[in-house]
């Protein structure tokens, strides 16, 4: 269990960033929070503000907008994520990416594990790394493990993009960012990969821009 003296400062920061309506701010790379990892969450928040703390996280999601966004991100350091892609793309992406409708999830004390060894490559971004995006290879399929915001145990396999979306979250907790997993040959910026690297796949810009791919 937290001891009262942990869980005052995370209530407090969290009712602070709560003071006021709209979008949380999103913290970007080079931010310390980003970077230390996460505190298991363990009753920090009681469960109204939980409840707010979620709600605030989905509303910042949607309006940045962003299919996933975990709390460091909005420079709380507890073990929580949200996810959610309604995935409007074209049937070419939805069959090559495997980019299919992911209903709301909230994601607490999440862990991931791959399943089988097949990995897939794609142009990745994060919304607190702006403006760029590079390819990660990560697992084609994973098994999430947390609790959902009522505590109720989750123990699920993901495939396709949903899976990309879990694995980019929970990495978030463990103060890692796709840059640290990702072919840096292939950064590049959201204006050159809208046109250029469109293909449903990376292998132009990996005979481009010289890198493997998996």
């Amino acid at each position: 269990m937290a001891t009262p003296s942990h869980r005052a400062p995370l209530a407090e920061l969290v009712e602070e960033l709560l003071a006021t309506d709209g979008p949380l701010p999103i913290v970007a790379a080079g931010e310390p929070v980003l970077r230390r990892g996460t505190e298991r969450y363990d009753g920090q928040l009681d469960p109204a503000l939980l409840s707010r703390f979620v709600a605030a996280l989905r509303v910042t999601m949607h309006a940045a907008p962003g299919v996933g966004l975990a709390a460091p991100q909005v420079g709380v350091p507890l073990r929580i994520a949200v996810i959610e892609d309604p995935a409007p793309v074209p049937e070419e992406i939805r069959l090559t990416r495997g980019r299919v409708p992911l209903p709301f999830r909230v994601l607490v004390n999440p862990s991931y594990a791959a399943v089988g060894t097949e990995r897939v490559a794609f142009f990745e971004g994060c919304l607190s790394v702006p403006g760029w995006q590079a390819v990660v290879a990560r697992p084609a399929e994973v098994r999430l493990t947390c609790e959902d915001e009522d505590g109720r145990p989750v123990d699920e396999v993901f495939g396709g993009w949903p899976a990309r979306i879990v694995q980019h979250e929970t990495d978030h907790l463990d103060g890692m960012l796709y840059l640290d997993r990702a072919e840096l040959r292939s950064l590049s910026s959201n204006q050159a990969v809208a046109e250029r690297w469109t293909q449903p796949t990376p292998e132009q810009a990996a005979a481009s821009l010289g890198f493997e791919l998996p």
